[in-house]
């Protein structure tokens, strides 16, 4: 049971140092459901996907856990690890020289994601 404890322990700070690297409130991380929203915005995506995490959670889930790995700069196989192993990999992004690089982790990619590809308030011209 310590086992178990220390391991929560270790997630909790692991996380809480994540968040404060992404820019976000550290404290956010111990907060249930609070966090997801918080999680959300570290990635770049819309409210309304907190609603999405709790009746698809293992599709969005793990799609959240590889935005979270690319906002950080590592691979999909930091995603699998943070997926099995999130008492791992957790404080790896928390103690770990990763740098937050924004949602998708590419700023531009980010940009064009969130654009509206259409201004249907411009008259069309000929």
């Amino acid at each position: 049971m310590l086992f178990a404890f220390l391991i929560w322990i270790v997630i909790i700070i692991g996380g809480w140092k994540m968040f404060e690297k992404a820019g976000q409130p550290g404290w956010a991380f111990i907060i249930p459901i609070y966090n997801t929203y918080i999680l959300l915005k570290i990635v770049g995506k819309p409210t309304w996907w907190l609603i999405l995490m709790f009746f698809l959670p293992f599709i969005f889930g793990i799609w959240a856990c590889n935005m979270l790995s690319k906002s950080f700069g590592k691979e999909e196989g930091f995603t699998v690890g943070l997926v099995l192993l999130p008492f791992i990999f957790i404080p790896i992004l928390g103690f770990g020289d990763a740098k937050y690089l924004g949602p998708f982790g590419d700023p531009a990619a980010f940009k064009a994601a969130t654009t509206p590809q259409f201004d249907f308030d411009k008259p069309a011209t000929a």
